[in-house]
């Protein structure tokens, strides 16, 4: 038995209709198995771009995890959308949304883990990935610039060589809109202890921004106590501080390079 049901949604931007893509939702059955196919269209005016983010998603309902594209197209301001996108950024995610009308962040994590790639929407470049949700961060105070940090914790599959290290715990990104300023490799001497302050199903981590500069936490999962291991990292003339930087004991974090 099939059940199909169709939403089109008319979108328009700067002036220019554009008739495809639209947005589309349909759910079917067949015999045990029932699936879900969602598009999701959606423009937007950022700085002096106009962005078109297309998103696709096919879940099978009781399955972990589901299967999507997210598509964010940028044309110039006033450019007839017709012509070809200035860029075009296509990755598996499920949604896109942008930030102080700099940058766009698309949320990867298509099943248990949450994590987020950013991009310029200047060049639609790439950034860093962040494994916490994106800090953005005020300095300076006659004239305040917005700056932008995040944290990488490497998974078993990395292309990098570097990160399967077993000391290796995360990848710390501190960023303006138009570069990354400084990465810094967060380590253990402790292999033991590093796997745990990097596993996703024991440990939960958090970076917030602290009157000392960066504040980051991490803690056990339920039903481990939460034992909380915590790192402050100073920001000093728009760069990470990390020669002062405030860590327990057999932990290290240093500069680093893609």
């Amino acid at each position: 038995m099939n059940i199909s049901r169709s939403l089109v949604l008319l979108c328009a931007a700067a002036g220019s209709l554009i008739s495809q893509p639209v947005s589309s939702y349909n759910y079917t059955v067949k015999g045990e198995e029932k699936t879900l196919d969602i598009t999701n269209v959606h423009y937007e005016l950022a700085a002096s771009f106009v962005l078109r983010t297309v998103t696709t998603s096919k879940e099978i309902i009781g399955d972990i995890g589901i299967a999507a594209t997210t598509t964010v197209d940028a044309w110039k301001l006033g450019v007839d959308l017709k012509e070809s996108p200035l860029y075009s950024v296509r990755v598996e995610g499920t949604d896109s949304h942008t930030v102080e009308q700099e940058l766009f962040v698309i949320s990867r994590g298509l099943e248990e883990v949450k994590w987020w790639s950013i991009y310029r929407i200047a060049t639609g470049a790439h950034l860093f990935d962040t494994y916490v949700p994106l800090v953005e961060l005020s300095i300076g105070r006659e004239n305040v610039a917005i700056r932008y940090a995040g944290l990488e914790v490497p998974e078993d599959d990395n292309k990098d060589a570097r990160l399967k290290d077993s000391h290796v715990v995360a990848v710390l990104s501190y960023a303006s809109e138009a570069n990354v300023i400084r990465e810094a490799l967060i380590t253990c001497d402790d292999p033991k202890q590093a796997a745990l302050l990097r596993s996703f199903a024991d440990e939960a981590r958090s970076l917030v921004q602290s009157a000392q500069g960066l504040r980051l936490t991490f803690s056990q999962e339920f039903p481990a106590p939460p034992a909380p291991v915590s790192i402050t990292i100073p920001i000093a003339h728009d760069d990470l501080d990390l020669a002062h930087a405030q860590l327990p004991p057999r932990v290290h974090i240093t500069a680093w390079k893609r």
